[in-house]
């Protein structure tokens, strides 16, 4: 019998369970650790609130949270209540699947004023993450600057943007909802350090921007490349090009109560201004140099009352493991880092690649553990995991309290949202108790 625990519930975490449950079968036995009561990770609190139907991807983790030898263990955190050198004694394999759940730095002055954010956290704010329920950012200014040209960056965008009756059918929380019915917010500028042609930005996202009933997109013709140099983009890019040419023509017209939402392309901030909160943003003009931005010298100021930075995330370090300080990510040798120890997903490869590309990721990992042990080494696994947890007090959820939490948190939804849940870990143990 081989005995694996993973740390960390999210995708990359159970598409590694279901690989090793397909590889060893009935001798196999997966534990799947997590901080939280509650599992699936970025796909509860990192996944856009109105994008239910990439949230639909967690029936595929149910199947094999009930298969018989995989097993979810909430509640549970690294450093509090074990360590990983002890989950190594117990286990013949630990594998690090905890993603990159914290903001990279935006290292600026004055990036620590009120109401300056990165995207993890403001995410986690209208998304429910029990740290960050208690952000309560300030929408009372007309205008919020969003650093960053990918998807995240557009997912703040249009939250901002969208009115009460389009969330109708999210799970959005309703403090960040009440927040935003009364928001003051009538100007998003989305700030790209390069151009167009350099965007992360995919066409799926740009059309969901146009789709909105008050948000009006706008983007300068004068930072659009001659269309003849879209013929040799890849296809995604070339599609969110056709989205941003029709931004430039005022295709998409705003409907009453607008909210303007301008892409700023070739502009670097530099600054935070404020007292002791955000006023305005300095910006640096930038120009393409060999594909990078390079600044010009030239200045200028946004006005703006709430700053979100979406300019990407890192693992967090964790006590006796290596860590790779510039990558942001544990240090490995495609996915090894010790004998007996592994990291899948971001936390392998830093915040790359979609919610499937942990898929693959996670049965390549179960490959190298399956080349690594070719038997089980008589560790006590499961059993011993659950002496040390009730020698030590440990209040474990599992998956059968984590679905009475679900249950709670569907009863509890407003009319036609999926669930309204739980923003404190004391409310999801609660529930987790209920008959």
């Amino acid at each position: 019998m081989r005995h694996i625990a993973i740390v960390g519930s999210g995708p990359a975490g159970y598409y590694t369970a279901e690989a090793a449950q397909k590889q060893w079968g009935d001798n196999v036995r997966v534990d799947i650790f997590d901080s939280q009561p509650v599992p699936f990770g970025l796909i509860r609190t990192g996944v856009a609130p109105d994008h239910q139907a990439i949230k639909g991807v967690s029936r595929r983790y149910e199947a094999t949270a009930r298969l018989g030898n995989v097993r979810f263990v909430g509640n549970v955190m690294l450093g509090r209540d074990v360590s990983v050198p002890e989950l190594q004694e117990l286990y013949d394999a630990v594998i690090l699947a905890t993603g990159a759940p914290h903001d990279r730095k935006l290292d600026l002055r004055g990036d620590d004023l009120a109401n300056v954010f990165g995207s993890a956290a403001f995410v986690g704010w209208y998304n429910g993450h029990p740290q960050f329920a208690g952000l309560d950012p300030k929408l009372s200014h007309d205008t919020a600057v969003v650093i960053g040209n990918g998807n995240v960056a557009l997912d703040v965008a249009r939250i901002l943007a969208k009115s009460e009756e389009e969330f109708a059918e999210s799970d959005i929380v309703a403090h960040a909802l009440a927040s935003l019915r009364g928001s003051a917010v009538r100007r998003i500028v989305i700030l790209g350090r390069r151009g167009p042609h350099q965007v992360a930005m995919t066409p799926k996202e740009l059309s969901e921007l146009a789709k909105l009933t008050r948000a009006h997109p706008e983007v300068d013709p004068a930072d659009l490349p001659d269309v003849a140099e879209d013929a040799a983009l890849e296809t995604g890019l070339r599609k969110s090009m056709a989205h941003l040419r029709a931004f430039a023509a005022g295709q998409a017209r705003p409907g009453t109560d607008a909210v303007t939402v301008e892409f700023d392309f070739f502009g670097a901030p530099r600054a935070i201004l404020g007292d002791t909160r955000v006023e305005a943003v300095e910006v640096e003009r930038t120009r393409l140099e060999n594909g990078k931005a390079a600044g010009t010298g030239e200045t200028y100021r946004i006005p703006a009352g709430l700053v979100v930075a979406c300019i990407g995330y890192q693992t967090s370090p964790i006590p006796d493991v290596p860590f790779d300080e510039q990558g942001g990510r544990f240090a490995n040798v495609e996915g090894r880092i010790a004998p007996g120890l592994y990291c899948v997903g971001w936390a392998r490869r830093g915040p790359t690649g979609t919610i499937g590309t942990n898929r693959p990721d996670g049965f390549a990992i179960v490959e190298k553990i399956a080349a690594d042990m070719q038997d089980g080494s008589g560790k006590p696994g499961r059993p011993g995991f659950d002496a040390l947890a009730e020698e030590r007090g440990i209040e474990v959820v599992r998956f059968t309290d984590w679905q009475k939490i679900e249950e709670a948190e569907i009863a509890n939804a407003r009319q036609g949202a999926p669930r309204e849940k739980f923003v404190a870990v004391e409310q999801m143990i609660e529930a987790s108790h209920r008959v």
